[in-house]
């Protein structure tokens, strides 16, 4: 567009040139005509023969002619001057862009040849640093990040709900719905026709294959509305152990591509680490859930027990017994502990209890329900030396509540469901992380002065916070926590006791739920006042 501009200007003045020359030559000859008296002065100007004029008025008519013609040079030549100077500004940007090389990693995906170069680019390029893609932001406190919102190709888990919205809602909003298809549509074309600096070798039959939207497996999003919107994505075939990760990033402008990289998830050992403390019951529980995901499906998983005091041990020493004969399984360990319960404390233990090198590992509770899609989560979202992964569990509502009009809640399997009325997202519990222990023993662990419940998941989320490393906080669908009755101890500090009473009034029921229980009365007295009325006009 630049080049055809110039040389438009440059044929403008070839023939502004031509004009002015052609110009020129008719002044000059009406100048020589002018000045040039005949030898016959009637023949020159009709209807004066006769009449005698002076040698002055003939010189003051020639000066107006010469003024006249003057000033009309003196216009071309201004006019030239300018054209002059926008030909030259337009060189002088054909110029810089021709020189202007695009930083790399940046390149857009809609089209640009229209934009102006220079500071467009190096803006967005600086926003994309700004978005915590390459390195992680130092944040004052844990209500300082902002949580991506998790999606899929049909439902959309966000945190924030407000009144009207959701824990899970399909994107019903066309906009939002086009822009997560825009999203997935622009990943498959980057997995799908691959740079030179995305790293795909040619040789890799893997890599040749064909990716659709059938192979999406999961997204991440979050919006700061002061640097623009990043997407996390990932893909995978069917039974397959290999990812394709795609980050792209719109900065309030087009959609840019940020890398794609392949994730090889095959030799990804999870060390989960459950701390524990009588609850031998829920153990159980656990345990099936363990088997059905972990041994049955995953088989890349280690199962690491710290049990607090004596009581129960035995039972649950016999049943990872159990569970190891009949599943040909022996990757666990059971470290008895006789000190009193410390969560932290416990996660401790089994971190430093690891002695195999590195390992991923997931802090879990005994009441946490997971599937098989979130240990691919745990494996796509933490990266040594640069990323942790902190999920938002939905935490599960009382079932005696939440299902008290049956006579019997339905089975475990069947309560896992993202409703209003059937749970929340816990985004005030920082407990359940997937991270590396080398980053876990770098950061400095847990803080083992606090005893109890609560504070010491929080101490240890700020201080990631505070770090380099990038914490990728977003609502997983395929994460549970389970509905069991807390007691808070007296022998809690007046923050965690606090912390406790919160935990413990949320989790009992929905608003609306909690609502029908503090009315009930008032309630049962108008069902009371409707039964006697309709009973009195029937005997009328």
């Amino acid at each position: 567009m630049m080049s055809r501009r110039g040389l438009t200007f440059h044929s403008r003045l070839r023939w502004l040139c031509l004009g002015f020359v052609l110009l020129l030559v008719v002044v000059l000859f009406v100048y020589l005509h002018e000045c040039t008296p005949p030898a016959d002065i009637s023949m020159v100007l009709p209807g004066l023969a006769g009449e005698n004029y002076g040698k002055e008025y003939y010189q003051a008519l020639l000066q107006e002619q010469e003024e006249r013609h003057l000033n009309r040079a003196t216009s071309l030549k201004h006019q030239i001057a300018q054209l002059k100077q926008e030909l030259q500004e337009m060189s002088d940007k054909l110029k810089l862009l021709q020189d202007k090389q695009e930083p790399p990693g940046l390149q857009g995906l809609a089209e640009t040849k229209d934009q102006e170069p220079g500071d467009l680019l190096e803006y967005l390029h600086s926003q994309i640093h700004k978005a915590e893609v390459n390195t992680g932001s130092r944040y004052p406190s844990e209500y300082a990040l902002i949580p991506f919102e998790s999606f899929t190709t049909s439902k959309v888990y966000q945190l924030e709900m407000g009144l009207t919205r959701h824990p899970e809602e399909k994107p019903v909003r066309r906009d939002r719905r086009d822009e997560l298809v825009e999203v997935v549509e622009a990943a498959l074309d980057i997995i799908n026709n691959p740079d030179e600096e995305d790293g795909v070798e040619e040789d890799v039959p893997m890599q040749r294959q064909t990716y659709t939207e059938g192979h999406f497996a999961e997204g991440l999003y979050r919006t700061e509305r002061d640097k623009g919107t990043l997407y996390e994505l990932f893909f995978a075939k069917d039974d397959s152990s290999s990812f394709r990760h795609v980050t792209l990033f719109r900065p309030f402008g087009p959609l840019m591509k940020v890398r794609s990289t392949s994730v090889e998830t095959m030799g990804m050992v999870i060390n989960i680490i459950v701390p524990l403390a009588g609850r031998v019951e829920t153990f159980s529980q656990f345990l099936q859930n363990f088997r059905e995901v972990c041994i049955q499906q995953d088989r890349r998983v280690h199962l690491t027990v710290v049990y607090f005091g004596q009581e129960g041990l035995q039972e649950v020493k016999s049943s990872l017994e159990k569970m190891s004969r009949e599943e040909s399984f022996s990757n666990f360990t059971l470290i008895p502990v006789d000190e009193e319960f410390s969560r932290g404390r416990g996660l401790d233990i089994g971190a430093h209890a690891w002695t195999k090198g590195d390992v991923l590992m997931f802090f879990c509770d005994v009441d946490i329900h997971f599937s098989l899609e979130f240990l691919n989560s745990c494996r796509l979202h933490a990266t040594p030396k640069k990323r942790v992964f902190y999920p938002v569990v939905f935490s599960l509502y009382n079932p005696a509540i939440v299902y008290g009009n049956l006579d019997l809640a339905p089975a475990i399997e069947l309560q896992l469901i993202h409703k209003k009325d059937t749970g929340f997202w816990r985004d005030f519990g920082f407990g359940m992380t997937c991270q590396y222990r080398s980053d876990f023993l770098n950061i400095g662990g847990f803080d083992l002065e606090v005893k109890g419940w609560g504070v010491e998941d929080v101490h240890l989320y700020r201080k990631y916070l505070r770090s380099d490393l990038i914490v990728t906080r977003t609502p997983v669908s395929s994460l549970f926590h389970l509905w069991h009755e807390k007691q808070c101890a007296d022998e809690l500090t007046p923050e965690q006791y606090r912390m406790c009473i919160q935990s413990k009034a949320m989790n009992e029921a929905s608003h609306s739920h909690l609502g029908m229980l503090v009315f009930r009365e008032e309630i049962e007295a108008h069902l009371r006042k409707q039964a006697f009325k309709t009973q009195s006009k029937t005997e009328n």
